[in-house]
């Protein structure tokens, strides 16, 4: 089969694209024709190893695995022994990465506890785009901010990937929500369901004199400071993404000195996970037209070093999506 391989540590360039043998699944496994996957940051931190601190996990000199790709949609076509929900011929989606990633390539093994029914409303490529930035929203939101019904919240990056899942969600659960983004996208994001929207090349959100009960910041651009003066005095900021690692040690450090007890609370959300009941939840959301999945691009899977070149602007709105 093709796959996408990368057998060192570097730009774009190093993703091969060549034939590698077939997966087989394991006993708990079932086997994916993929149809569609999705890009993610995650990606390309993993592919250059930056920060430095992920060769940690990753490989300290060159890859561990040689495969990227976490989102996944696609259609069994074997399953393992002990695998009792789903047959062949089922149509799925979700997150593959703790099962070791490569979802970009033509047949992929997963967990069945990992996957779920797409919904038959929604397209290989739009269900392909949620799981990662699905539970990154909802676990940042939900677990994280603990957001409620009819609170302000506000959405930094909410044209990204994240950001627009996020915007939806955060809309869904009966919130005010005020997304942040540039000026090309102000429509888009309104369109998802933003109530306001702030063009963050006129404007500083953060000193404007609004203030919210929950800020969900997936750039990581914004200072302790400036969050500090955009909350309520209850408010809660939570951090999904960091631009530098000067950013995400303030937001670690400082973050947790100022945040008080029954006061402004503000800190860097944990790893989203990815949940089998919160993919269901995602499930869900798709099935009622709660999330509309927000594509900018496809590319082949040959042509899968250019999503990445294109991801890396930080300049997609909403996902990049790989069709295979």
């Amino acid at each position: 089969m093709k796959a996408i391989v990368y057998t060192q540590y570097g730009s774009p360039d190093v993703l091969q694209f060549k034939d590698v043998p077939e997966p087989t699944p394991k006993d708990n496994e079932v086997k994916i024709k993929v149809v569609a996957a999705a890009a993610n940051p995650l990606d390309w931190h993993l592919m250059r190893a930056k920060p430095f601190l992920a060769r940690l996990g990753a490989g300290l000199l060159k890859p561990k695995h040689d495969r990227l790709g976490a989102d996944v949609a696609g259609k069994v076509v074997e399953v393992g022994k002990n695998v009792t929900q789903l047959k062949p011929g089922d149509e799925v989606f979700g997150d593959i990465f703790e099962s070791g990633l490569g979802a970009f390539a033509e047949y992929a093994c997963a967990p069945e506890s990992a996957l779920a029914l797409k919904p038959a409303n929604v397209s290989f490529e739009g269900a392909a785009s949620t799981p990662v930035v699905g539970f990154t929203a909802i676990q940042g939101l939900r677990d994280t901010g603990h957001i409620q019904a009819g609170e302000k919240v506000l959405i930094n990056g909410a044209s990204g990937g994240i950001g627009t899942f996020a915007v939806q969600y955060a809309h869904a659960c009966g919130a005010e929500v005020t997304g942040v983004c540039s000026t090309r996208n102000l429509e888009l994001v309104s369109s998802i369901g933003a109530d306001h929207v702030i063009d963050y090349t006129k404007t500083d959100f953060t000193r404007t004199g609004q203030q919210y009960d929950l800020i969900f910041d997936t750039v990581g651009n914004c200072s302790v400071a400036g969050l500090r003066r955009a909350l309520k005095p209850s408010g809660r900021g939570v951090v999904a993404g960091f631009t530098t690692m000067l950013r995400l040690m303030e937001v670690a450090l400082v973050g947790k000195l100022v945040s008080r007890p029954n006061g402004k609370q503000i800190g860097m959300m944990g790893t989203a996970q990815a949940k089998q009941d919160d993919l269901l939840t995602i499930q869900n959301l798709l099935e009622t037209g709660k999330v509309v999945p927000v594509i900018d691009r496809c590319y082949p899977l040959s042509e899968t070093a250019d999503a990445i070149r294109y991801l890396e602007t930080m300049r997609a709105r909403g996902k990049v999506v790989i069709t295979v």
